[in-house]
């Protein structure tokens, strides 16, 4: 539930009651109404503050403003357009290059493409790297790179 509905709901308990207090003969009559109408009025405002925000629509662009002269009317001329046949070139979708990086868990094609960016072609390179620099140059934790350099040196070891 939002906020403001609640803080709506909450002030309606004061109203209530300055309505009870006018209808009954109670003593100190005009503080109790006063009190109430004003704790009715501070719920409101508490609940106008919490309501969610509205986007507000972007600026208009210099384009679309609208200019000061009007621009005449062009001259209507007639104008026979030549239909050009369009031809277009369908080329293959390239899916994703499958590195023996990519053997590695946690190793997809994005963090494939960094390590490669880093010189960090093969399984080799991996198993030879340090954690600590590779994981400075990746922005990521030591562990995660120990793990897959831990994993580089087992699978260079099978093969």
């Amino acid at each position: 539930m939002r906020s403001d509905y609640a803080l709506y709901a909450v002030a309606i308990i004061p109203f209530i009651i300055t309505l009870m207090v006018v209808l009954v003969q109670i003593e100190l009559k005009e503080l109790w109404i006063i009190t109430t109408t004003v704790l009715g009025f501070l719920f409101v405002g508490l609940g106008y503050t919490q309501r969610p925000k509205t986007q507000a629509a972007p600026p208009p662009s210099p384009t679309s403003m609208p200019t000061s002269k009007p621009e005449p009317a062009p001259a209507i001329e007639t104008v026979q357009e030549e239909k050009k046949e369009l031809t277009v070139e369908a080329t293959p979708v390239s899916m994703p290059s499958t590195s023996e990086l990519m053997k590695i868990k946690g190793i997809g094609a994005k963090r494939s493409e960094q390590l490669k960016t880093l010189g960090i072609n093969t399984l080799e390179d991996l198993a030879k790297a340090s954690a600590k620099d590779l994981a400075s140059k990746l922005q990521i934790s030591p562990k995660i790179t120990g793990r897959w350099i831990s994993e580089a040196k087992k699978l260079t070891e099978k093969s």
